[in-house]
């Protein structure tokens, strides 16, 4: 099956190489025959000129007449073909340059581009053997050829256009805004069903990530990770310490909060992702600090959908989210937060207030229904587990009603709110 696909795109190169000379020699076959009706029929005119002179002259009328080979964009596409596959490094520089311009017009001229057979060329200049001009004027002409079609992003990925972009990010520190807008591009093509290799991604996007302070640059790299954890198979080598934490610490920065929370909650659906976030030292607190930001709605929803799924029949994760201060701040989402976000609040309040009265005993029920047995450790973490949620409880009682109390009547004294508050303080009216 590996021969299958070798042989494949061998001749596929083979066949944009033969279309690609094809066409540069009918081209000059075309100015031969004009330059022949041009010439005179004997080997010498009578001023002594040559043939050969006729015909320059000849090809320079032609030029005239057709307006210019080199002032319409296919001259300047055979130019610049040319010069990529045989010039030299100012020529392909040039050439470079010319199919940047030229690919962002048009995207039919950018597939005839492709059959023209200039990604190879392009992506063997992003080499170390080439200057970093080479390499920049080429990764840029790469991402405009890149736009809106998959099949060139597929053939600059047969072309080896991963490897030498991890060649290269490390000395190129001036076109790292460049390298991570080629890698979106070439990751989204998980999304067609390609086969992209993660493992040669990630340590280009992460090296990336750790590297430059550049938040466009940052947020680039997040949509490249995003795209490869909406692949199941991709989950196992983003589920990594390394990787979590690196999303976690991005989601507390506002300008990216939504692309890493997104991944995470891409993570955390598998067992491997919600492993990896339950053993992160930022988790939960990270998660709940980012449920109180009133200006970020779309991150407020994503993070509560994360701590809905850590907390799921996990005790350990909602004593320790408790512990963090969640219910105050869930009992203002649940008020002020969008739809959706005061729908995943309800849910997580409702898991933390079956919990309490599970752990009051007589207070909400009989019990005998219920056969516990533990070790002497499991009971310790139980009598441990109930003293702070009792004092979570205590703590956060007058606290919350305040809160409530502050944001539905603004225009209320202190007096009148400690009125209110201590006509609304029983534990039997909480919420939760």
């Amino acid at each position: 099956m590996g021969d299958s696909s070798s042989s494949s795109s061998t001749w596929h190169q083979v066949y944009l190489k033969l279309r690609f000379f094809s066409r540069i020699r009918r081209l000059l076959v075309n100015k031969a025959s004009a330059n022949k009706r041009c010439a005179p029929s004997s080997g010498q005119s009578a001023d002594g000129r040559t043939t050969e002179m006729i015909v320059d002259q000849g090809e320079r009328n032609e030029s005239i007449n057709h307006g210019g080979d080199d002032d319409d964009g296919g001259g300047i596409l055979q130019r610049s073909v040319k010069g990529l596959h045989f010039g030299n490094l100012e020529e392909k520089a040039a050439a470079a340059r010319e199919i940047k311009r030229l690919a962002g017009d048009d995207l039919r001229l950018r597939k005839l581009m492709a059959d023209l057979g200039v990604i190879p060329p392009l992506v063997t200049m992003l080499g170390s053997e080439y200057t970093a001009t080479h390499r920049r004027l080429a990764v840029q002409a790469l991402i405009e050829l890149a736009n809106g079609t998959c099949t060139n992003k597929a053939l600059m990925v047969e072309a080896g256009i991963l490897p030498k972009l991890s060649e290269s990010v490390r000395v190129e520190e001036l076109a790292h805004h460049e390298f991570a807008q080629i890698v979106m591009l070439l990751s989204s093509l998980v999304n067609a069903q390609f086969p992209i290799d993660s493992s040669k991604i990630l340590p280009l996007v992460l090296f990336m990530l750790e590297s430059d302070s550049n938040n466009d640059t940052k947020i680039l790299c997040l949509g490249t990770l995003y795209n490869l954890s909406t692949v199941i198979d991709n989950v196992g080598p983003l589920a990594t310490n390394e990787v979590v934490e690196t999303l976690l610490k991005l989601s507390s920065m506002k300008e990216a909060s939504e692309k890493a929370l997104a991944t995470l909650g891409n993570l955390v659906v598998t067992s491997t992702g919600k492993k990896a976030l339950e053993s992160s030292s930022m988790v939960p607190e990270c998660l709940i600090n980012i449920l109180s930001w009133d200006d970020k709605l779309k991150s407020q929803e994503l993070s509560a959908y994360i701590l809905m799924i850590l907390a799921h029949q996990s005790s350990l994760q909602r004593t320790k989210m408790a512990a963090g201060g969640i219910v105050p701040i869930l009992l203002q989402v649940a008020l002020l937060g969008s739809p959706l976000a005061r729908k995943r609040s309800l849910k997580l309040l409702q898991w933390f207030k079956d919990e309490r009265q599970m752990k009051m005993g007589p207070h909400s029920g009989p019990q005998s229904r219920r056969l516990y047995i533990s070790s002497s450790t499991n009971q310790e973490d139980v009598g441990e587990g109930k003293k702070l949620m009792k004092k979570m409880v205590q703590q956060s009682l007058y606290k919350n009603m305040e809160t409530i109390t502050r944001r539905a009547n603004g225009d209320l004294d202190s007096n009148s709110k400690f009125k209110l508050l201590v006509v609304s303080s029983s534990s039997k009216s909480l919420p939760y």
